[in-house]
C-alpha cells in the first residue's frame, strides 16, 4: 500500500464491467443535421455522438425515449437537439410563437445552468429561440407574462409545472407543445415529486397528445422501470407501454480515491471527517476548483467553517445549500460558472447535472450511502466523456471506510443502485385534482381516465377516485359540516368546479410537495436576506446569541414574526441543524459492506488499524456474513447490551429499536434505551437478553408495529405532511403565514377527529402509507425479521466487542448535530476501545 505520508491512499480498482462501447457515428436512417447546426459542431471540433443521432431519430419518429448516458456525454444537448433543428432557418418555416419545448428538472439551480448552456448554441447559430426559467424564485410579473406570451423553451420544476397547469389559460398555453425533456429523472421519479410530475404529464398528454416525452439520466440501475413510468398508459389491453431506451457511448472510467489520516488512526466514530481538513486544504491549493459534497446542511456549514479557519492563503471558497437565500445561491453559482472560486462546499443542492467544466476534483465528506449518488457527484468533475472524473472519499469512521470501499468498487464495476417505484400517493392525487379544478370544470370519468394514464396511478379504481373527490370536495364524512373544507362542488351538468373563485388563489399559495419544518428568515436590519433556519432552532435564540450561517458569524439582534434579525459577529461556534430524513444506506451498498467483512483475504489491503479491528472482532466474536443476522450480548457499565448487526439503514434500525424495547418491557427485561447507525442497533437494559429470537419474530409488524405507529408521533407527523400536501391544512393565506406550531396544532386536532369518527379517511390511509414506506423502512425491516428466523446467530461475550464500539460511542449523543463532537467522542471512548481491543484487560465495573 501507499505509505501513510501520502495525501491519500489509492486502493486498487475492481475489474471494470464487461461493457462493449457502441460504435460512434450517425444513424444512416436519420436525415442530416441542418447546415447551421452541423457547422456549429464543426467549429467547436465536436462530433455528433451516436446517442445524440439516435435521440434525433426518435424525435423525428415521434417516439418517447429514455437516454441513459455517462456524465459529460452531452445528454442535455441530445434532449434539446431536435428542438434546435426545428428552429434552424434551413429547416423551413419555423414553429412560430408559442411554447415548443418544456424542460423539467429536480433543481432550480440545474434549470439556471441549462439555460446558460442552451443560450450558447442559440446565440452562436443565431436561432430565433427564446428561453426562460420558471420556479419559485421567478418574479410574479414574469410568471404572468409567461402565461400570456410564453417562451419557445420553458425550463421549470415539477411543482412550478403543476401550478402552471392550474391556470385557465393552460389549455391554450400547452396546446402546441412538441417536446417534454425530463432531466436527471432518477432523482425524483420514484418519490412524491415524481407522482406530481406523472400526473402533470398525464394532463399534458390530454392537452397536447402530440408531445414527445424524453428523459435523461446517468445513473439508472433499472432502466425498464423508468421506460414504463415515462410512457403514457392506454389501459385498454392491460399491457404496460414503455418508452424506447437509448444507451450512450461509454466514457472514461472515474478515478476514485479514499483519503486516510496521515499519522492518526481511522476514527472509531463521528461522521464529519474533520480530521481531513488540512489534507483537503492542500488538495484545494493543488487544483483549480474543488467541489466538496456533504450529506447535510449542518455539515456544509461546519466543513466550510473548518476550511475557512485553515485558509491561510485567503483562497476564494464558497458554500451552497438549499436553505440559503436565492440571492446567495445565485451569486455562488455565477462565481462558479466564471471560474472565480477555488472550492465550493455544498449539499445535494448541486448533485445533479451542473456543468462547470473547470472542476478538477470532487470530494465526498462522509459516506455516500449509494453507488448511484456517488457516481452522480463524481460526474461534476471534468464533465467530459473522454476525461476521467476524479473524486476523493473522506470516511468519518471505520464503518464508513468500509462503505467507501464498497461504493468505490461498485463505481469501478459500473454497478448502480436506486429506489424502487411504489404506487402513487393519494395526497398528491388530491392536490392534482384541485389544480385541475382551478384550471377548468372537469368530468369525473374523463379525469379518472387521464389520471390512470400515469403508471403510478393506473391502480386507482372508480371507488378510490370517488373517495379522493369526496375529500377534495368537502374534507370527507367527518369534516363536511365545516365550511372551510368546501373546495369543489358538482354542478347540475355533472362537472366538478370550484366552490368559490378564491379557492384558486388559496390552492396556488399552498400547493407543493416538499414539506420542510417551518422556517424563519435570517436577515440583516437593512433587509438583506441570507436564507432560512428552522423554527425550532430560532426558538432557542435570544438577542446577543451568535451562530454560524451562510459562511458568516452572526449575532442575533432580535426574533420578530418570521424573521431572525442579525448583524455580523467576530466569532461563533453554534451552527443551525436541520430536521429531515437521513440519506438511507442502499441495500446494494449494505450487501457489499457485509461482503468486505467476510472477505478475510481482502483485509490485507486495509489500513493496519482497520485490519486489526476486524481481526480482533473475528478473534473475540465473529463477523456477520452476507445474509446472516449477527446478535451480540455483553455487559458494560452495570447494564446489559445487545447489538444487532442489521445493515438495514438508520431508519429501519430506529424502528426496530422502538419495537424491541416494547417487547423487552413486556417480558420484564427493563429496557433503558437504544442507539442506532446504518449498520447496527444497540439496545440496553437492566436484565440480559438470553434469547433474542422472540424479540424479532415477524409478528412484531402486525401487532406491536401497528400499535406503536398509532400511538407514536410517526403517524401524526405523517398526517401533518399529507394534510399539507393535499390542501386540507393551509400554511399560507393572503398577508399571513402559519407557524409550524399552528400547523401542527391544526393537523393534530383534525387527526384526532378522523381517528375517532372516520378511521378509513383517505388521508389516514395516505399517512399510513408514508409511515410504513418512508419513515420506517418497513419493507427492509420485514425482510430482516424474516431472515432472522433462519439466519440469526447469537454470541454472548464478557465485554463489548470491537465491532460494537462505533455504535456504542454514540450513546448520549444522538441529539447532538453530526460533526459537533467528533474530537471529544474519541477521548471519552478510550476506555471502551481498550476493553474491546485488548483481550487481557478486564472491563471496569463488571
Amino acid at each position: 500500500m501507499t505509505p501513510r505520508s501520502m495525501p491519500w491512499q489509492r486502493l486498487p480498482s475492481s475489474p471494470t464491467s464487461d461493457v462493449i462501447p457502441p460504435e460512434p457515428g450517425p444513424d444512416p436512417a436519420v436525415p442530416p443535421l441542418p447546415p447551421e447546426i452541423a457547422g456549429w459542431f464543426a467549429a467547436r471540433g465536436w462530433r455528433v455522438r451516436r446517442h445524440q443521432w439516435e435521440m434525433l431519430a426518435k424525435a423525428r419518429e415521434g417516439r418517447h425515449a429514455l437516454l441513459v448516458a455517462d456524465t459529460g456525454a452531452g445528454k442535455t444537448l441530445a434532449g434539446f437537439l431536435p428542438t434546435l433543428c426545428d428552429f434552424a432557418p434551413s429547416s423551413g418555416p419555423g414553429p412560430g410563437d408559442g411554447l415548443h419545448t418544456l424542460y423539467v428538472s429536480p433543481l432550480k439551480a440545474l434549470a439556471q445552468d441549462v439555460k446558460r448552456n442552451l443560450l450558447t448554441p442559440i446565440e452562436d447559430i443565431g436561432l430565433p429561440i427564446r428561453v426562460e426559467t420558471r420556479s419559485g424564485d421567478t418574479p410574479s410579473d414574469r410568471k404572468k407574462r409567461q402565461r400570456e406570451r410564453p417562451p419557445h423553451i420553458l425550463l421549470t420544476t415539477p411543482e412550478s409545472l403543476s401550478l402552471l397547469l392550474s391556470y385557465p389559460e393552460s389549455a391554450e398555453l400547452f396546446a402546441g407543445l412538441k417536446r417534454i425533456v425530463i432531466d436527471e429523472v432518477h432523482a425524483f421519479a420514484t418519490d412524491k415529486r415524481g407522482d406530481l410530475l406523472a400526473l402533470s404529464l398525464a394532463r399534458l398528454h390530454a392537452l397536447a397528445p402530440q408531445a414527445q416525452r424524453v428523459a435523461l439520466s446517468a445513473t439508472l440501475a433499472n432502466p425498464r422501470d423508468f421506460q414504463e413510468w415515462l410512457a403514457p398508459q392506454s389501459g385498454e389491453d392491460g399491457e404496460i407501454a414503455a418508452a424506447d431506451l437509448v444507451l450512450g457511448e461509454v466514457g472514461a472510467d472515474p478515478e476514485v480515491e479514499i483519503l486516510l489520516p496521515i499519522e492518526e488512526r481511522v476514527p472509531w466514530g463521528g461522521h464529519a471527517g474533520r480530521w481531513a481538513v488540512p489534507q483537503l486544504y492542500e488538495a484545494i491549493k493543488a487544483n483549480r476548483t474543488t467541489l466538496l459534497f456533504t450529506n447535510t446542511r449542518f455539515l456544509a456549514e461546519f466543513i466550510f467553517q473548518c476550511l475557512w479557519e485553515a485558509n491561510e492563503d485567503h483562497l476564494p471558497i464558497g458554500i451552497h445549500h438549499g436553505s440559503l437565500s436565492t440571492e446567495a445561491r445565485r451569486k455562488v453559482e455565477e462565481a462558479m460558472s466564471r471560474g472565480e472560486l477555488r472550492a465550493l462546499v455544498c449539499t445535494a443542492s448541486l448533485d445533479l447535472g451542473i456543468d462547470w467544466g473547470d472542476i478538477d476534483l470532487v470530494v465526498q465528506m462522509g459516506a455516500p450511502k449509494g453507488a448511484s449518488r456517488l457516481l452522480q457527484r463524481i460526474g461534476r468533475a471534468g464533465h467530459r466523456l473522454d476525461t476521467p472524473s476524479r473524486a476523493v472519499l473522506v470516511p468519518g469512521n471505520r464503518f464508513e471506510f468500509l462503505e467507501a470501499i464498497a461504493a468505490k468498487q461498485a463505481v469501478d464495476e459500473g454497478q448502480r443502485d436506486g429506489e424502487a417505484f411504489r404506487p402513487g400517493s393519494l395526497d398528491v392525487l388530491a392536490q392534482h385534482v384541485m389544480a385541475c379544478a382551478c384550471a377548468a370544470p372537469f368530468h369525473e370519468d374523463a379525469l379518472l381516465a387521464e389520471v390512470r394514464s400515469a403508471l403510478a396511478y393506473s391502480w386507482v379504481d372508480q371507488a378510490t377516485f370517488a373517495r379522493v373527490l369526496s375529500f377534495v370536495s368537502n374534507g370527507g364524512y367527518a369534516l363536511k359540516a365545516y365550511d372551510r373544507f368546501q373546495r369543489i362542488v358538482r354542478a347540475k351538468d355533472g362537472t366538478w368546479r370550484l366552490a368559490h373563485p378564491n379557492q384558486a388563489q388559496r390552492h396556488r399559495m399552498n400547493a407543493g410537495i416538499i414539506v420542510d419544518s417551518e422556517m424563519l428568515n435570517v436577515r440583516f436590519k437593512n433587509g438583506r436576506s441570507l436564507g432560512k433556519v428552522e423554527e425550532r432552532f430560532a426558538a432557542q435564540l435570544s438577542p446577543g446569541d451568535t451562530f454560524f450561517f451562510a459562511g458568516m458569524s452572526l449575532e442575533v439582534e432580535g426574533v420578530k414574526d418570521m424573521d431572525v434579525v442579525v448583524r455580523a459577529a467576530k466569532k461563533s461556534a453554534t451552527i443551525p441543524s436541520y430536521g429531515g430524513l437521513r440519506l438511507p444506506l442502499t441495500t446494494h451498498l449494505a450487501t457489499r459492506v457485509q461482503g468486505l467483512l467476510a472477505d478475510r483475504a481482502g483485509w490485507g489491503l486495509f489500513p493496519d488499524d482497520v485490519r486489526e479491528w476486524l481481526e480482533m472482532q473475528d478473534y473475540r466474536s465473529r463477523l456477520p456474513a452476507p445474509g446472516e443476522l449477527l446478535v451480540e450480548s455483553f455487559p458494560h457499565g452495570g447494564k446489559h447490551y445487545t447489538a444487532y448487526y442489521t445493515f438495514e439503514g438508520w431508519n429501519a434500525n430506529q424502528s426496530l429499536g422502538m419495537l424491541i424495547t416494547r417487547r423487552m418491557e413486556d417480558r420484564g427485561l427493563l429496557p433503558g434505551g437504544f442507539v442506532a447507525n446504518d449498520y447496527c442497533l444497540a439496545v440496553w437494559g437492566l436484565r440480559a437478553v438470553t434469547d433474542p429470537v422472540p424479540l424479532l419474530s415477524p409478528d412484531i409488524l402486525t401487532d406491536e408495529f401497528v400499535e406503536w405507529v398509532t400511538e407514536s408521533h410517526l403517524l401524526r407527523r405523517a398526517f401533518r405532511e399529507v394534510a399539507v400536501i393535499s390542501g386540507l391544512v393551509e400554511r399560507q393565506q393572503p398577508g399571513t403565514r402559519k407557524t409550524g406550531k399552528q400547523v401542527t396544532f391544526s393537523t393534530d386536532l383534525i387527526y384526532d377527529v378522523l381517528k375517532k369518527y372516520e378511521p378509513d379517511h383517505v388521508l389516514i390511509e395516505a399517512a399510513w402509507a408514508d409511515a410504513r414506506a418512508r419513515m420506517t423502512d418497513v419493507g427492509r425491516l420485514a425482510a430482516l425479521l424474516e431472515r432472522s428466523e433462519r439466519e440469526l446467530v447469537h454470541v454472548t461475550l464478557d465485554r463489548v466487542s470491537p465491532l460494537a464500539v462505533p455504535v456504542m460511542t454514540m450513546i448520549g449523543r444522538e441529539a447532538v448535530p453530526q460533526g459537533a463532537v467528533d474530537d471529544e467522542l474519541l477521548l471519552e471512548a478510550e476506555g471502551l476501545i481498550a476493553a474491546a481491543m485488548r483481550p487481557d484487560l478486564p472491563l471496569e465495573g463488571d
